[in-house]
C-alpha cells in the first residue's frame, strides 16, 4: 500500500481528502436510508447544505488534526463509493473510525480494505495508538466489519447528538499486534 499526506491507496481503492467539488456525491450519501437509519441525519437536503457539511466537517478536521473522514473511490475508474476515515468527536478519548458506503458497495470487501487502510495509516504513519469505534447495536454489518477489524467491544456509551445507546469498540497498539502476528 503507498502513503501521502492525501491519499491511501490499496489494491482496488483511493482515498483522498473531500474537496468541495464532492458535494454532491455527499448530499447522495448522507440521505442514504442506511446511512439515515444507523448514522444518522445531518441535516444535508441540499448543495449548499452538503458543501457547509464538508467545509466544516471533513475539511475542517484536516486543518485541526491532521486527519478525518477520506473519500473512497475506485480505483480503476474514480468513481466515488463512500468515505471513510478517523472523526475526533466529543465524549470519545480518541479518534473514531467511521465509514459508509453506497448500497452497491457494500458486499464485496470494500468498507474492510478502506478501513484497514485507514487504521494501518493511524498508527503506522499518524503515531495514533488507540482507535475507536461507535455502532448502532443493530448494525450487526458494521459489527462483524470492526471485529475483522480487529476492534474488542469495550462497553456503551450515549453521546451528546445521539439519542441513542451506542455500543463502543476499541483497537490500541496491544491489540493490533497481537493481530498483525495472527495473519
Amino acid at each position: 500500500m503507498q502513503r501521502d499526506v492525501q491519499t491511501l491507496l490499496t489494491e482496488r481503492l483511493r482515498l483522498r481528502q473531500l474537496q468541495e467539488n464532492d458535494a454532491a456525491f455527499i448530499l447522495l450519501l448522507l440521505n442514504d436510508p442506511d446511512f439515515l437509519k444507523f448514522i444518522g441525519d445531518r441535516g444535508v437536503r441540499n448543495q449548499t447544505d452538503a458543501k457547509s457539511y464538508l467545509q466544516n466537517g471533513p475539511i475542517k478536521s484536516y486543518r485541526e488534526n491532521g486527519h478525518g473522514l477520506l473519500l473512497v473511490e475506485r480505483r480503476s475508474d474514480g468513481v466515488p463509493m463512500g468515505i471513510c476515515g478517523l472523526v475526533r468527536r466529543d465524549g470519545l478519548e480518541a479518534p473514531d473510525l467511521g465509514f459508509a458506503l453506497m448500497p452497491e458497495y457494500r458486499v464485496s470487501g470494500f468498507a474492510y480494505e478502506a478501513s484497514k487502510a485507514v487504521l494501518d495509516h493511524a498508527f503506522n504513519d499518524l503515531g495514533i495508538t488507540r482507535a475507536l469505534a461507535v455502532v448502532s447495536p443493530g448494525n450487526a454489518s458494521s459489527i462483524r466489519l470492526l471485529e475483522r477489524l480487529g476492534m474488542n467491544p469495550v462497553g456503551h456509551i450515549k453521546l451528546q447528538q445521539d439519542d441513542e445507546e451506542l455500543q463502543l469498540f476499541e483497537l490500541n497498539d496491544a491489540g493490533r499486534s497481537s493481530l498483525e502476528t495472527q495473519a
